[in-house]
């Protein structure tokens, strides 16, 4: 069995949930991203989300969320995706860059735009009562 390991910023308001859409993708993903080498689950975390949001992460207000699996969207069967999930602080106004054509706000009637694992974590947070 083969495991993506990914990070993921989970930042929720008003009962919706901050997801992007990257350039030539039809699914909505909560950013982040893949680890490099040698890297901490923050140091994924701040780097991902400057890449992505333009934003800086606050790494002293860093928490975990949980951890999530499901198969990978657009892999072959048994490609599992492991999102580790944190909220966080952060300085900047969020715009889109590099890979990333959208940021939307989505709420738990969106599970058919969004990714196998995103739906495991949409669920968790509904229960949370943190998405609508």
């Amino acid at each position: 069995m083969n495991e993506v390991d990914k990070i993921a910023f989970i930042e929720t308001k008003n009962g919706q949930i901050l997801s992007t859409k990257s350039r030539g993708k039809t699914k909505y993903y909560i950013p982040g991203g893949k680890r490099e080498y040698g890297e901490t689950d923050e140091q994924t975390l701040v780097r991902e989300i400057a890449e992505e949001l333009n934003v800086e992460i606050d790494e002293n207000t860093i928490e975990y969320v949980g951890t999530f699996k499901a198969q990978s969207d657009g892999a072959k069967d048994g490609v599992i995706v492991k999102m580790t999930c944190y909220k966080a602080k952060y300085d900047g106004i969020m715009e889109p860059t590099s890979e990333i054509e959208e940021i939307r706000w989505l709420n738990y009637k969106d599970l058919d735009i969004i990714s196998e694992v995103d739906k495991k974590i949409f669920g968790f947070l509904k229960k949370k009562g943190k998405l609508e």
